[in-house]
């Protein structure tokens, strides 16, 4: 059946049949999985990356992402979106809008693998974690924002109770990881890389396109 919008008009079916919502932080791996995967019928919108900034703007604007996808014709939308600090609001307004979303409180653990990530959680509370992503916008998404580019002095205000920092590696990227391990030296941390690869996006994404 057709959707309709306010003033009535049929709205044309879209050509993909699933519309991921999706954090930008995560566009390249989606990207990938799309590509290797042949999954066309499945269209990506993200919203901008530095919302993770602003944690607490994440749940209005996927909820406004959703009301654009539907508006749009899409009857099938799942939300790339970890709970990212909305303090569990993601998915109260996910269930109110009746769409589902990835499983994981954020990005390091459904890379990590959620169930794998719990495991270690006695032994990672000290660690700090970067993700491909946040090792190539190091500066713009932790250096910068925690002022550490003006006053480096907080580095001990920040980082006393952490030991380690942890890079979850979704690629293989020599240039990476000589970054990953620069930017721990900045912080003064320990260095440790675990390669993931898209863990439980990739899984949560095949289980999406094969169901929807």
């Amino acid at each position: 059946m057709s959707l309709k919008n306010t003033s009535q008009k049929t709205v044309k079916r879209p050509e993909s049949d699933i519309l991921l919502i999706g954090c930008g932080a995560l566009a390249t791996e989606i990207l990938a999985l799309k590509q290797a995967n042949g999954w066309d019928h499945m269209r990506l919108q993200c919203l901008p990356a530095n919302l993770h900034l602003y944690p607490k703007k994440i749940t209005d604007a996927v909820r406004s992402a959703i009301h654009d996808g539907r508006a749009q014709g899409y009857e099938n939308i799942y939300i790339l979106y970890a709970d990212c600090g909305t303090g569990g609001h993601l998915d109260t307004m996910c269930e109110e809008e009746g769409v589902e979303r990835i499983a994981g409180p954020h990005c390091y653990s459904f890379f990590d693998g959620n169930e794998a990530f719990a495991q270690r959680s006695e032994t990672d509370f000290t660690s700090f974690f970067l993700t491909d992503f946040l090792v190539k916008q190091f500066d713009s998404f932790v250096w910068k924002p925690m002022g550490l580019d003006k006053h480096p002095e907080l580095r001990d205000m920040y980082f006393t109770h952490y030991e380690k920092l942890v890079y979850l590696a979704q690629t293989n990227n020599a240039a990476l990881d000589a970054k990953a391990a620069e930017c721990a030296e900045r912080l003064q941390l320990s260095f440790e890389r675990r390669f993931t690869g898209y863990g439980d996006l990739a899984t949560s994404m095949e289980s999406v396109a094969n169901n929807s």
